[in-house]
């Protein structure tokens, strides 16, 4: 079966801390549970979290749906957003399943970026290893008006932009990124093209603006 990868890359440094991050733990949770009532979903998609602070770590390697356990996400330290997309391109080049002369590899991975600052390291370093890699669509929320989304444009066309990090705002992103993965799934399951843009994303809810 080829499987729908579908990476979070997350933003726990010390800005996060209280209802933000928190909102990120309710969120991962409301993701999972969505996606679990989703049959598409619940054969194709598999999820892993990557988090970056002052270090980056893979807290859930590519995992299937049903047995995924969300991860403890604590907020502290600096925003090594380089260090989270190269760890992401090591990742993928590890766990995706590529296409050979005999097998179809899974389908490109689904990326989901948030952050709340700007980054405190060599961002262009880690990028430059991520564009190394094959991935499909990238997305990349700035939740609050910290976050810089001149650079996140670098990243990806694909930007959107939370006015706040209360809850509601947080609860809203991930409700449109479970939307978006289902459709993706349905895409691959009907043997349809995958997600390249956002017009083959479901529309975004009024708390989550694209940024032009």
């Amino acid at each position: 079966m080829r499987r729908l990868p579908v990476y979070l890359l997350l933003d726990t440094s010390g800005s996060m801390h209280g209802e933000a991050i928190e909102a990120v733990k309710n969120g991962v949770q409301l993701l999972l549970s969505t996606l679990r009532q989703d049959p598409y979903a619940l054969e194709t998609a598999y999820l892993s979290i990557i988090s970056f602070d002052s270090s980056a770590k893979q807290l859930v390697p590519l995992t299937e749906l049903a047995v995924f356990q969300a991860p403890d996400l604590q907020a502290t330290g600096t925003t090594q957003l380089g260090e989270g997309l190269a760890l992401l391109a090591r990742k993928i080049e590890q766990e995706v399943a590529k296409t050979t002369m005999d097998t179809k590899g899974d389908w490109k991975p689904l990326i989901f970026i948030m952050t709340d600052g700007a980054p405190t390291d060599d961002w262009q370093k880690g990028l430059a290893q991520l564009k190394q890699v094959k991935t499909g669509m990238i997305v990349a929320c700035a939740a609050g008006h910290n976050a810089d989304t001149g650079i996140l444009k670098q990243i990806t066309e694909v930007v959107v932009e939370l006015a706040t990090t209360d809850s509601n705002a947080i609860r809203a992103f991930f409700k449109w990124v479970s939307a978006s993965v289902s459709t993706g799934s349905q895409k691959v399951d009907a043997g349809q093209k995958e997600v390249t843009g956002l017009s083959d994303l479901p529309p975004p809810p009024p708390e989550v603006n694209v940024v032009l």
